[in-house]
This record gives structure tokens, C-alpha cells and sequence, in this order.
């Protein structure tokens, strides 16, 4: 996939020349001044009076932020406060710049949960900032500093996520891939009724391709508490890798059997994890 993604790069483009350390510092700067005025997450109180953390949902490729629905209802059931924003899925510096500035927003502690390309997101945008209390990766890559998506899904075999499941769909700033209709419920969601699938297909978000090769940054799980949830049917990120990235990376572990989008599949322990995760 490495070789397609050379071949589709747009003809004129020019590397970025702003660091991710810029883009980042200078959207939490910019969050910062807005911050001011704004008014804090509502604050829920948890056992002995404590603030409960606002809890951040990040979704990855080929979905949205409604992947989180059946989660999220149950951690506002519980008297979190939650908040699923949309992942841009350009770029991992932008789309770390942008959760940065997010994050910025919120007041009080927080807990970050992220799905697959997600995990990227999260452990970029999260470092450096005191206020992130906890990482909650749900078969989702949680990269060293200057590892890569491609790089960690191809280190195990297993992953049914090659080019030949992809459509590529050019634009004027690179190229965007969806999951073909024809294998998207195999890939990416086997255990999640067609008829829910055939929906999920038609509204999958695309990843702009430089998400596979762009390097990631310093990360935050060397500094933050993590846990992690491994999908042991997952067709896109195989165990092995899952296993290996928890593992590194120090984090309580729990397994399920799950396709990629255990959030979706297994709801309820994706909640229990994330709530262990926040007290």
C-alpha cells in the first residue's frame, strides 16, 4: 500500500514545513483564549463530592462520532459528561492539532477514549496536557514516536484492510479512501447486523491517505495512565498488534470478542472499561 500511496500523492504537492509541535502548541494557544470566556464542561459529581471527568470520544476511519452512541448513553447514564467530536481524519499533526484545540475548551480533568486511527489522535494530542487524567484505547493504535498506521497494521498478519478493499476518490488537496461496499462488513464490523453495516457503509467518513505513512509524535501514554481493549476478531487491527501496543505502553487490558468496532459490538464492556478508567 506504501507504493499506492506515492502514486496517488498529487502532482505539485509540497511537504508541510510546519512542525507538529508547532500546530499543536499554536491551536491550544488559540483554544486557550477562547477558553477564558467559555464556560467549563458541566461538572458532575462522583463518589465524596470529586468532579467526575468529562469523557472525549474519538472515532477513526470509515466512521463518525455516532459509533460511540451506545457507549456514550451509558456514561451519561452514569453521570459523565461526554463529548464525541468530529476527528477531520486529514492528517495525524492536523487532526492532533485540532483535538489540541478541542481539549483546550474543556475545564477540569479529562478522559480520553479513542477507536482505531483514533488511538493516533489521542496520543499526540494528549501530551503535554495535565488535565488529560487518562488514555482509554479501544482497538485502536497506540504509536511510538515515529511509528506510523501502515507500519504498526502490517507489523502482525492478519488485517483484511489492503488496498484492494479500498476505493480511492482523488481531491484537490490529495486522495481519500472509503472501505468498498463489498467487503466492509467483513473488514471492519463482522459482528454487527447487514442491515446496520449496509448504513455504516453509506456514511463511512474517509481518511485523506497521508494518515497511513505521516509519523507520530511524542507520545502521551509514556506520561498517562492507559487502558486498552482488545478486539480478538478484529479483520483491521490484528490482536497480535493490539496485544503488543497495550503491552508497551503499560495499560490495563481486557479482551473481547469483537470485530474492529467493539465500541459498537460490545457497548457495554467498552463502558466499564472507560468508567475504570475515570475513577
Amino acid at each position: 500500500m506504501s507504493r499506492l500511496v506515492n502514486e496517488l500523492k498529487p502532482k505539485g504537492s509540497t511537504p508541510m514545513t510546519t512542525t507538529r509541535r508547532t500546530l499543536l502548541a499554536g491551536s491550544a494557544a488559540a483554544a486557550a483564549g477562547a477558553a477564558l470566556g467559555a464556560p467549563a464542561a458541566q461538572a458532575h459529581s462522583g463518589r465524596g463530592g470529586m468532579q467526575k471527568p468529562t469523557v472525549v470520544l474519538v472515532h477513526g476511519a470509515f466512521a463518525d462520532a455516532s459509533g460511540w452512541n451506545a457507549v456514550a448513553g451509558r456514561l451519561i447514564r452514569a453521570g459523565y459528561p461526554v463529548i464525541a467530536p468530529a476527528n477531520p481524519l486529514r492528517g495525524v499533526a492536523a487532526d492532533s492539532a485540532y483535538l489540541a484545540s478541542v481539549l483546550a475548551t474543556i475545564g477540569g480533568p479529562l478522559v480520553l477514549a479513542a477507536h482505531s486511527y483514533g488511538g493516533l489522535v489521542v496520543t499526540n494530542a494528549a501530551t503535554g496536557n495535565s488535565n488529560v487524567k487518562a488514555l482509554v484505547y479501544v482497538a485502536a493504535f497506540a504509536a511510538d514516536q515515529g511509528e506510523t498506521l501502515l507500519g504498526l497494521q502490517t507489523t502482525y498478519p492478519g488485517s483484511m484492510l489492503s488496498e484492494t478493499a479500498l476505493d480511492f476518490r482523488p481531491h484537490g488537496a490529495g486522495v481519500d479512501g472509503y472501505i468498498k461496499k463489498a467487503v466492509f462488513r467483513d473488514v471492519f464490523a463482522g459482528d454487527v447486523p447487514r442491515a446496520t453495516t449496509d448504513l455504516m457503509w453509506a456514511g463511512q467518513r474517509p481518511a485523506d491517505l497521508r494518515t497511513l505513512q505521516e509519523p507520530s509524535g511524542v507520545p502521551a501514554w509514556k506520561t498517562t495512565p492507559s487502558w486498552y481493549l482488545v478486539a480478538r476478531d478484529d479483520n483491521v487491527l490484528p490482536a497480535a498488534a493490539q496485544r503488543f501496543m497495550a503491552r508497551r505502553a503499560g495499560a490495563r487490558t481486557v479482551e473481547v470478542a469483537a470485530s474492529h468496532v467493539a465500541m459498537i459490538s460490545q457497548p457495554a464492556a467498552t463502558a466499564e472499561l472507560i468508567m475504570r478508567a475515570a475513577c
